[in-house]
């Protein structure tokens, strides 16, 4: 049977040997590397599918842990399926829960069957296991599924991280054995294993002897360092297949994007873009603006002169501190607008850097002029 989603190679890097992709899904296909918007509870924050299309967005991520609480995943089936659901006819990837069971709640246990946790709007008792999940993703419909996995805190002792690599690896296995829709949901597994090489060698290696149709890389951008991230995705990727995509989870500022794809990641999601906006931050060519503060009250030219999205050709930055200090959602939303074009555009110029051969020229133009290069200087 051949697989619900495939990996096509287009192009590696010569000079940094990041890969230029295409992922082939029941609702489309996309280019990679890619930025993808996320949306918790079937919607980006404060953007409509149809927005989402304007600036971009080829395929967006939703939170099955979220949907399965509210509205509940039964419902959602009835409805149609999440992309009928939400109005959304492009390609959807759904996580498996995992890192919201471990990260919303402190009253959990895990067992090897799974974790007994607490919901965390009404204190209700809950268990979700492998198999719970996968029943879960299989009524919500997405193309892309995520296993069930421990993501375990950084720092992490060797000895708790290896016995959670090895629960993690028997926890795929029940996933493949629970997924109900393979000929059109494809599920894929979760490296773990923390900063520790040794074991997310062995992370790889037991996922890739399943056979998944793509793979993920876990446990990062959990409070690590920026070099770290660096360093365990370059013992990590070599050991995953080249023929099926790469996807580094929750990922989302401007050098971690351009840094994984340089280590042969494909596929980035993170909830940053939104979540700064509703702050005022916003994401330009020059490093970071915070349109609230006051010294922008006057200033009338757009959030980034070298941005060609509907709010940089629109508004103005005083218009929309006006709107964020007075808290008027239109605020949130052209804020939101603008750092989801920034990320989707940003990943544009990395495939045309990588089809040019040049990816690691447009890194250093790009730190260069956003800042990173600087001493001390402030990511988000």
């Amino acid at each position: 049977m051949k697989p619900a989603v495939t990996y096509e190679l287009i192009k590696t890097c010569k000079q940094s040997g990041a890969r230029l992709g295409k992922v082939h899904t029941p609702h489309g296909s996309f280019e990679t590397p890619i930025f993808m918007p996320v949306g918790t509870l079937a919607t980006v924050k404060t953007m409509s599918p149809e927005e989402l299309k304007e600036l971009g967005a080829e395929i967006i991520l939703s939170n099955t842990y979220h949907l399965w609480l509210r509205p509940g995943h039964d419902i959602v089936k009835e409805a149609g399926g999440l992309h009928t659901f939400m109005n959304w006819d492009r390609p959807i990837l759904t996580d498996s829960g995992g890192f919201q069971v471990f990260s919303l709640s402190d009253l959990r246990e895990i067992k090897e069957e799974g974790v007994h946790f607490r919901n965390h709007l009404s204190g209700e008792k809950l268990f979700l296991s492998p198999e719970g999940a996968m029943e879960i993703q299989n009524a919500l419909g997405s193309d892309i599924m995520m296993a069930f996995d421990e993501c375990p805190p950084y720092p992490a002792e060797f000895e708790y991280m290896k016995a959670s690599v090895e629960r993690t690896s028997r926890w795929a296995e029940r996933c493949l054995k629970g997924h109900a829709r393979p000929q059109d949901q494809a599920l894929f597994g979760i490296v773990q294993g923390g900063e520790y090489e040794e074991l997310r060698k062995q992370s790889a290696r037991d996922l890739v002897s399943l056979d998944f149709p793509g793979y993920a890389v876990g446990g990062l951008s959990v409070g690590e360092p920026k070099d770290v991230m660096n360093r365990v995705l370059d013992f990590t990727t070599p050991h995953l297949p080249e023929n099926k995509p790469r996807y580094l989870m929750g990922v989302g500022s401007p050098d971690s994007l351009i840094d994984g794809a340089i280590r042969g990641i494909d596929m980035f999601d993170c909830v940053l873009p939104t979540r700064i906006a509703r702050n005022g931050t916003c994401m330009t060519s020059e490093g970071r603006l915070v349109v609230r503060n006051a010294k922008y009250a006057r200033d009338f030219r757009p959030i980034d002169e070298n941005c060609d999205c509907h709010v940089c050709r629109t508004y103005s930055r005083a218009y929309i501190r006006h709107l964020v200090k007075a808290n008027e959602t239109f605020g949130f939303r052209l804020t939101s607008y603008h750092n989801l074009y920034f990320l989707v555009n940003l990943m544009k110029q990395v495939r045309q850097a990588i089809m040019e051969d040049r990816l690691l020229d447009f890194r250093n133009e790009f730190f260069e002029k956003y800042g990173f290069n600087k001493p001390n200087a402030r990511n988000f």
